[in-house]
């Protein structure tokens, strides 16, 4: 267990359940405009469902914060092959409820995934993010991660 002068990190329980997944909505901050909001919505809780599903797992694990008795963050990470053939650790989600941002919780999230990836022995860990998401932008990078890959989308126009 790690702690925040606000918030203490743990490991997922099953009663943890509805509130991780109340915080899925999260997931879809910086998602492009043009995507379906019902689609994006969708996969989001369906993100957090997997993850919290496979959370017992040897190579998946699930961290939740709580702040007085209230779960108001979690993050999702297991390991993940790169396409160099590595294995990553990869943070599947992140996600902080909204008044509860900006007083480390993310950092202790973020934290609490370093040290499993680095129990684990994995070189790397990784994450995605919405190219429009600059508050998360900004805090990775603050912590140290660095953009590897950039993702182009282009609309196209269905022959008649």
């Amino acid at each position: 267990m790690t702690s925040t002068a606000s918030a203490q990190i743990r490991p997922f329980q099953p009663g943890d359940r509805n509130q991780v997944l109340s915080l899925a909505a999260r997931l879809t901050e910086g998602v492009a405009s043009w995507r379906d909001p019902a689609s994006v919505r969708r996969a989001a809780r369906q993100w957090a469902q997997a993850s919290i599903d496979a959370a017992t797992q040897p190579d998946h694990a699930v961290y939740v914060a709580v702040v007085g008795g209230q779960l108001v963050g979690f993050v999702g990470i297991r390991e993940r092959a790169h396409f160099t053939g590595q294995t990553d650790g990869y943070i599947g989600e992140l996600a902080v409820a909204p008044d509860a941002e900006r007083r480390g919780i993310a950092t202790a999230l973020l934290n609490a995934a370093e040290a499993w990836a680095a129990k684990r022995g994995v070189a790397f860990l990784t994450l995605h993010t919405g190219a429009a998401n600059q508050p998360a932008r900004s805090l990775y990078a603050r912590l140290g991660y660095q953009e590897e890959e950039v993702q182009f989308t282009k609309a196209v126009r269905p022959y008649r």
